[in-house]
């Protein structure tokens, strides 16, 4: 059983797909462990109590240093012996000791097609707004692993969206999600879960 941990700053509506995926079967040999947020009233949190699932935060006010909140932060993922730690709306940088104790075991969700609309500054609805800006004609989401850089780690999935004509910075943070990104999350932890994928020389490969 994979164990999986969510890292959150707000409303947690990836967390929810994910949820839905194990209680449908879409996600097998998994479980979510923890849910943790540097936000206290981030709406993540009230999921993942209703689900039955811990739900804590740690935030970096409440320590005199970063470098005690990164401590803090690692001390209580290896807790709870999670295998995967899955950023979802996670506006935390994560410290490198985390990364490098957690190697192609944490995945992000990115709101667009990398390498395009992404990187330092491209996050949120600024990404869709940024797509519109630019009159691009098809956008999506990347599910990808997490390595030092922004948005740079390797790709496991990205799925298109079509930006329509009328289409505010909203609507269509909303398409994507409902398109995009509440499909490639959920497949790409069953994907782990069930060892049908793996990094090689910094490249997902997809093992049949």
């Amino acid at each position: 059983m994979l164990r999986v941990g969510f890292l959150v700053s707000g409303g947690g509506t990836n967390l929810q797909a994910v949820i839905d995926a194990i209680k449908a079967e879409k996600i097998t040999n998994a479980s979510i462990e923890a849910v943790i947020s540097n936000n206290p009233n981030a709406y993540a949190l009230t999921r993942a109590r209703e689900n039955n699932i811990d739900a804590l935060c740690i935030s970096p006010k409440t320590f005199d240093t970063r470098d005690d909140f990164n401590k803090a932060l690692l001390k209580k993922l290896r807790e709870y012996r999670l295998d995967l730690i899955v950023l979802a709306g996670c506006m935390v940088v994560l410290p490198k000791e985390l990364i490098e104790e957690y190697r192609n075991r944490i995945i992000n969700i990115h709101p667009s097609l990398i390498p395009s609309f992404c990187g330092t500054g491209y996050y949120g609805l600024k990404v869709h707004e940024r797509v519109l800006e630019r009159g691009v004609k098809i956008t999506g989401a990347t599910c990808h692993f997490v390595d030092e850089g922004t948005d740079t780690g390797p790709i496991i999935a990205q799925k298109c969206v079509e930006v329509l004509e009328d289409d505010t910075p909203e609507i269509l943070q909303r398409r994507v999600m409902e398109q995009a990104e509440w499909i490639i999350m959920p497949q790409a932890i069953d994907d782990i879960a069930n060892g049908r994928i793996c990094v090689v020389d910094g490249k997902v490969k997809h093992i049949k």
